[in-house]
């Protein structure tokens, strides 16, 4: 009786097993592909391919889409590892340090946004120069974030180290929402941050830009966030690649050429998902400040992970040749008769 028992609850534990796996792969019969991405205007491709539709339409009829919105890159990083993602907008220096930590198990498959971040100080700080930030307060987003890096390029450059590195410029990781209200009650001097929030600290908060966006580095030809991919998804899936790099490219171009079209969108979705839409004033210089791209600038991730290396947030140098698998891309770009990315 109680050998029956087990070969009873044995198979129904193996019937559950098949019925979650099959409902981790399909939806209605449908494939899934799931896709993360920030409510940013950095991730303005992924903001307007899912108002318009845009992806839907190149992925077809029999695949499902699965959105899933974070904050934080590490976070996104941490759920592309763990297999709840497969595809995702994200900034360069997160997809680094996801590559290394798993041992080549993301790649880079395309670039999205370009520049966009600006270097803000108070009115009344003192600051005329990047050397001026000795002895004073500065915040970035996150610790080890695009913005951080280059943070840490501008103070190796001009001769400063923060504390923990021995000198005395002060940086906080703060939230772009609490860095807004710190500045605004002149509890930091500056701040490196993405746009639309350096934007806002001008705006709302009383700051004034010391470095505009192609300043701050390379002459604001560095990526901002890259398209990345789980490799697994990339092995098993290459065609909801191929189909979902297409879309991309497509949207780049339409936010290029239908800009105000392309920033109803962002911000009809910007609502959407915080409550909160931004003012056309503010959206509309922000704009001017990010390029929509495709090109990952295979140069500028590389100098990010020896700024990395060098400020000891990587242990070791990852080949970052590893890292970009661009064919997927450039078969897309050459059969649009666009010029392939190196």
């Amino acid at each position: 009786m109680i050998r029956k028992l087990s070969m009873i609850a044995l198979l129904i534990g193996l019937v559950f097993l098949v019925g979650c796996g099959g409902k981790e792969e399909t939806a209605g019969g449908k494939e899934i592909i799931r896709v993360a991405h920030f409510p940013n205007i950095t991730h303005s491709q992924a903001l307007v391919g899912m108002a318009n539709g845009t992806f839907e339409k190149a992925l077809g009829s029999d695949v499902k889409i699965e959105r899933k919105v974070f904050n934080a890159g590490p976070a996104e990083i941490e759920a592309l590892l763990a297999g709840e993602v497969d595809l995702g907008y994200i900034g360069p220096v997160p997809a680094v340090n996801g590559f290394t930590k798993s041992n080549g198990l993301l790649k880079i498959v395309a670039g999205a946004t370009n520049a966009g971040a600006v270097l803000v100080v108070g009115e009344d700080s003192g600051i005329k120069d990047v050397k001026d930030l000795a002895g004073k307060r500065v915040a970035i987003p996150q610790l080890g974030n695009t913005q951080d890096i280059s943070l840490r390029n501008l103070l190796m450059e001009n001769g400063l180290k923060s504390k923990d590195k021995g000198g005395d410029v002060q940086v906080f990781a703060v939230e772009n929402p609490d860095i807004l209200a710190l500045f605004s009650k002149k509890e930091l001097d500056a701040a490196l941050v993405p746009e639309p929030w350096g934007t806002r600290l001008v705006k709302q908060g009383g700051g004034k830009i010391l470095l505009d966006y192609n300043q701050v580095w390379r002459e604001g030809n560095y990526s901002t966030a890259v398209v990345i991919v789980s490799t697994k998804f990339l092995e098993e899936h290459p065609d909801l690649v191929e189909k979902w790099l297409a879309a991309h490219v497509e949207l780049t171009q339409f936010i290029k050429d239908n800009p105000e079209e392309a920033k109803k969108l962002i911000n009809e979705q910007l609502k959407a998902l915080t409550n909160k839409s931004l003012p056309k004033d503010i959206l509309d210089n922000a704009f001017t400040r990010i390029t929509p791209t495709y090109d990952p600038v295979t140069g500028s991730v590389k100098d990010f992970v020896e700024i990395s290396y060098e400020a000891g947030y990587l242990k070791k140098k990852p080949d970052v040749n590893q890292l970009f698998v661009l064919d997927p891309l450039n078969k897309t770009l050459k059969a649009k008769g666009l010029p392939e990315v190196k």
